[in-house]
């Protein structure tokens, strides 16, 4: 084959999305965080750049941080300022459905393009230092006695710990719909209120409170897990029947082609692998949940409708 035939071909190549990795120059991606800084899409949305970053695969990320709604403002700016392009990436998760069920945004998810899941982590639900509550059953007999008095504070409406809360009350008897639901747009926010004893008790990633924690600035009172983390008592262990996960995960603009959509996830799972990435799920006590393809996208379908069902039980909806 003729030299410039050959770098005609491999142009056309490239353009297409269809070379190998190793054969691609490395992308200038731009990221989506549809949170305020410091919460946990801005960490795992950073640690992601990074990651592509040291794989290779992008010469450099910029970010682009839109809180609101449980992320439906950034998805909103994502999918009406990013069409077609092969080098966006948003960052998503479980409390971004849960907000779109909640609030009814203009726009959804499905316009946008499933890349791939990422980490799941629990919540932890923790308590002011100064708190004159001790545990979870302090809470929880405050709640019985003035639902409203009891001020939940926490990600946007229809995050995981707003979803739990919501159960804790139905699990003890009290009315869902009298949960006193503090929503902040961003997990700085929160530790904020919870650090200056704003709110009656906070809930979070664990990986967002642990350095408080460790500090005796907060107090851990449960875990939404099946199992303790770092020895925090579950609230299944103390009698009340609630477990729930948090997921993260990244979704490509709207209208790319799927060969471009296929280089995105394998320029994200090349990510995954990097030693950058396994620093940061140790780091902030990640569990690795990578999900890509068309299982991805029928995962966010199947928990759209079961966290909806949970929701409508709860009487969020």
């Amino acid at each position: 084959m003729r030299r410039d035939t050959f770098l005609k071909s491999l142009a056309a190549l490239a353009a297409a999305g269809t070379l190998p990795l190793s054969a691609r120059a490395a992308a200038a991606l731009k990221m989506m965080i549809p949170a305020n800084p410091g919460g946990g899409w801005d960490t795992t949305g950073r640690a992601l750049g990074k990651a592509l970053q040291d794989a290779g695969v992008a010469s450099s990320v910029t970010y682009d941080n839109k809180g609101g709604a449980a992320g439906a403002l950034g998805l909103a700016q994502f999918v009406n300022a990013s069409k077609g392009d092969p080098n966006a990436l948003m960052m998503m998760g479980s409390v971004m459905l849960g907000g779109i069920i909640t609030g009814k945004p203009p726009v959804n998810l499905s316009q946008a393009t499933p890349i791939a899941r990422l980490t799941s982590e629990y919540n932890v639900f923790v308590l002011p230092a100064n708190s004159p509550f001790k545990t979870m059953a302090d809470v929880v007999a405050q709640l019985k006695k003035d639902p409203g008095s009891v001020k939940w504070g926490g990600g946007s409406r229809g995050s995981t710990e707003h979803i739990a809360a919501a159960m804790i009350a139905q699990k003890v008897g009290v009315d869902p719909a009298k949960v006193n639901y503090v929503a902040f747009r961003g997990g700085g926010e929160a530790t904020a209120a919870i650090l200056g004893g704003n709110v009656t008790i906070g809930g979070s990633g664990f990986s967002e409170f642990a350095e408080y924690i460790k500090a005796g600035k907060m107090k851990p009172v449960a875990v939404t897990s099946a199992k303790r983390l770092n020895d925090v008592p579950t609230l299944k262990e103390q009698g009340i029947d609630v477990e729930i996960g948090n997921w993260r995960g990244v979704y490509g603009a709207p209208g790319i082609t799927d060969a471009q959509r296929k280089t995105l996830t394998d320029m994200v799972l090349a990510a995954t692998k990097s030693k950058s990435w396994k620093e940061a799920l140790e780091k902030n006590d990640w569990t690795p949940a990578v999900l890509a393809g068309p299982e991805f996208a029928k995962f966010v379908d199947d928990e759209f409708a079961s966290l909806r069902a949970i929701m409508v039980k709860s009487g969020m909806v």
